[in-house]
């Protein structure tokens, strides 16, 4: 009884006063409200929320043994979440209506394709080399196979297959190869004498090389892999380029191609010197500029903005005029798709995987045809993130945890894209995300989705690296002519990245996310209050006690067993290797020493902050030496 006592005592005076813990609150309340959520959560939340109800994924053994555990606060000892002065207070309206679904699809594309198509086809068919910068989304693929095609099925003498590559066109992904393989399979249907053909990683070298064999017409390759083939394959050859293409320049250099591109230019002119160079980017960086003076000859730039800063002169038409490169000043501009909204919201560590899965259950559930990407920083997060929403989300709707209906799992099509997968896998996933209308990917920058009809909202749950970065991840979105929007979620120390942003003339508007986490509180989530008026329009002590208990959820998926636990705690270990890997000039902003151990494992679903996350790494690799 006195060792009770005095844990009792000890256990008081580490609290935290309760004039301080009223001002670290992230939401704050009068203190006998305070006191009536405690009272709510303590009687209530256990009882709605039992493990038989909310926990999704365990074995009906566990379920039964494993008392609920309420999880520790989630609103005490967050750091304070600074201001955002300059930039224009959001409202969370994302979904925006798409024109008629596809019924529209060939207006849709000849719109599009008439803002970067009518200024730089005149040109390509005259035979000049271009530097062409325009925003992702805008019909560039279109703007550079039109001419391509219209030009090799004019030639006098016809196309042989035996005769090899008369264009080459290099794209930095597997999947802006799939997708800039089926547009020139479609402009040729009419054309079937000329064989275009593909060349990525994953795929097998043997029938690749059967391929280059029998003759491909159009070559659309990545640079590592045609890199590995000119030094392996015999029978490539390059004599009869007339066609030498460079889309998304841009990301072929961030993504490290450089050398790659040293050498497909060095094995191209030593066998062609007279040709036709394209270059096509959304940002003109040094690295861009100093590929073009290597690889262009005398280019026309032709630089296409969106429809609200494009000038035009009527009579004169939107053809342009032959100039140099771009000054220095230009380089740090981009080029955003009008259509796209751009958002910012700054999330405590301890809450960004409850705002996150908030942020899905609102667009999912509660609003039509959404089609999602989130993009994370290692494959481990993809795999970890995907597994967790897609066990717990869709029984957090509403819907029964054993069977879901047809309308539950449409709306939760969770979908994952990153680079330890399979090449099949990757294929299949872009093929399917890209044909359907709903659906939530889950993938990695590398990975980066190029579909034609991309996703209506793209999501940052961590920061882009870089602004070239940051515009192309937004540029998932609002693609030839659509709307769209983009959300990045900071932690309140990384709030300066939004000045960095915005001296590349990048603005953003902020959303709070305790309007993120207010639909926690809607009519139709399990465990939602049915029959109160004030369900939509709830106070602060509810939504802290449905976002609480929403953590509780992943917190016991992840711990009811020893291997989602561990499996945790890697991709945590995870995050900290690449959150230690941003750039020089984001040190301040992003270090890993001003990471709160404890709050970032919570958005792991892990109750504490891990103890020596490095040893078991190297206890395993011992144990496996031993062996």
């Amino acid at each position: 009884m006195p060792e009770a006592t005095k844990r009792k005592y000890r256990a008081s005076s580490e609290a935290p006063p309760a004039k301080r813990r009223s001002a670290a609150a992230f939401l704050p309340a009068k203190k006998a409200a305070a006191e009536e959520a405690r009272r709510t959560f303590k009687g209530k939340a256990q009882r709605t929320f039992s493990p038989n109800e909310s926990l999704v994924g365990v074995s009906g053994k566990n379920r039964e043994q494993k008392p609920c555990i309420r999880t520790s606060s989630l609103f005490k000892n967050n750091p304070e979440i600074p201001e955002l002065h300059r930039y224009v207070q959001a409202q969370m309206h994302f979904g925006n209506k798409r024109s008629e679904e596809y019924s529209a699809f060939c207006s849709t594309c000849s719109k599009a394709g008439a803002r970067t198509g009518k200024q730089s086809i005149p040109v390509l068919l005259e035979g000049r080399d271009a530097l062409v910068r325009s925003q992702t989304g805008s019909g560039k693929t279109l703007a550079y196979c039109i001419p391509v095609v219209q030009s090799l099925q004019a030639m006098k003498s016809k196309i042989q297959r035996s005769d090899g590559p008369y264009a080459l066109v290099l794209v930095p992904t597997r999947e802006l190869a799939l997708q800039s393989f089926n547009t020139v399979q479609k402009l040729l249907k009419p054309f079937t004498w000329i064989v275009p053909g593909v060349l990525m990683g994953g795929e097998r070298k043997k029938s690749e090389k059967a391929r280059l064999r029998k003759g491909i017409n159009i070559l659309i390759s990545t640079p590592g892999r045609l890199v590995d083939h000119i030094k392996s394959t015999k029978n490539i050859h390059f004599s009869r380029i007339r066609w030498l293409i460079l889309d998304e320049a841009d990301r072929i250099l961030d993504l490290g191609f450089e050398k790659d591109i040293t050498v497909i230019l060095n094995a191209v002119n030593a066998e062609c010197q007279q040709r036709q160079n394209v270059l096509l980017s959304a940002t003109l960086t040094e690295g861009v500029t100093r590929l073009a003076d290597i690889s262009l000859l005398d280019p026309v730039r032709i630089s296409v903005l969106d429809q609200h800063h494009a000038q035009s002169d009527p009579e004169r038409g939107t053809l342009p005029q032959v100039s140099p490169l771009p000054p220095d000043e230009e380089l740090d501009s981009f080029a955003i798709p009008g259509g796209l909204d751009q958002h910012v919201t700054l999330v405590p560590s301890k809450l960004k995987l409850v705002s996150l899965a908030a942020f899905i259950l609102q667009k999912c559930k509660f609003e039509k045809d959404q089609k999602m990407i989130i993009f994370f920083l290692s494959c481990e997060l993809v795999e970890f993130y995907y597994h967790l929403f897609l066990r717990t989300l869709p029984a957090c709707s509403g819907a029964p945890a054993s069977r879901q209906p047809p309308s539950a799992s449409t709306r939760f099509k969770f979908l994952r894209l990153h680079g330890n997968m399979e090449q099949e896998e990757r294929t299949a996933v872009f093929e399917e995300f890209s044909h359907s209308k709903t659906g939530i990917l889950l993938c990695t920058v590398r990975t980066i989705l190029y579909s034609t009809w991309g996703p209506r909202i793209s999501v940052m749950y961590n920061a882009p690296s870089s602004p070239a970065e940051y515009i192309h991840r937004i540029g998932r979105t609002a693609r030839i002519g659509c709307r769209g929007s983009s959300l990045l979620i900071l932690a309140p120390s990384e709030a300066e990245y939004v000045n960095s942003l915005a001296s590349h003339k990048i603005n953003v508007s902020e959303i709070h996310v305790e309007d993120i986490l207010s639909v926690l509180t809607r009519d139709g989530l399990k465990g939602s209050r049915r029959g109160t008026q004030k369900s939509r329009a709830a106070g602060p002590q509810e939504i802290r006690r449905r976002a609480t208990v929403l953590q509780t959820v992943f917190e016991d998926y992840v711990h009811s067993s020893e291997r989602r636990v561990s499996w945790a705690k890697k991709a945590l270990q995870s995050f900290i290797r690449a959150y230690a890997t941003y750039p020089r000039e984001l040190k301040h902003i992003f270090h890993v020493r001003s990471l709160h151990l404890g709050h970032v494992a919570k958005s792991f679903g892990l109750r504490d902050a891990p103890q020596n996350l490095g040893v078991s790494a190297v206890k395993r690799r011992k144990g496996n030496l031993n062996r």
